[in-house]
């Protein structure tokens, strides 16, 4: 398969709003991240110490910018801010807690729509590497006699 030679690494920084459990609100530094070579997954990086790294299905934000989205850790849904702003919700839940954030609308848009620029919806299994994933998971394996 010809690969195209443009980067392969999406991102956009954002300021999130940071809402705890009684509603108080902090700003918090992240990274929307989307790599071709992983085409159905995009990442959210926090920028704490040390960085904390989500990867959920970039189909799982492309619905929630709209509508309520998310049955596992990731859930995401569209909302108003306390301010009237279009914003989206961002639930993060593990074993050690839940996380709540929220993004401007604008710029999850953005980010989305330089994502799809990348690799249109419905076309990511063009992007797919079943080569390079198989060496992954043997070299992961260890050294496997076949």
């Amino acid at each position: 398969m010809k690969r195209n030679t443009r980067s392969t690494v999406i991102s956009e920084l954002v300021e999130l709003d940071f809402v705890d459990d009684e509603g108080r609100r902090a700003c918090l530094d992240a990274e929307m991240v989307y790599d071709r070579r992983d085409p159905f997954a995009m990442s959210m990086v926090f920028k704490t110490l040390p960085p904390v790294t989500w990867t959920f299905s970039r189909e799982l934000v492309m619905t929630g910018m709209y509508e309520p989205a998310g049955d596992g850790d990731v859930h995401v849904w569209p909302c108003l801010s306390g301010d009237g702003e279009a914003v989206v919700i961002f639930e993060f839940c593990s074993p050690d807690g839940e996380v709540l954030v929220q993004a401007g609308l604008r710029e999850v848009a953005r980010f989305v729509h330089r994502m799809l620029d990348s690799v249109p919806q419905g076309s990511e299994e063009q992007f797919l590497d079943i080569d390079e994933t198989i060496n992954q998971l043997l070299g992961e394996a260890g050294d496997i006699a076949v």
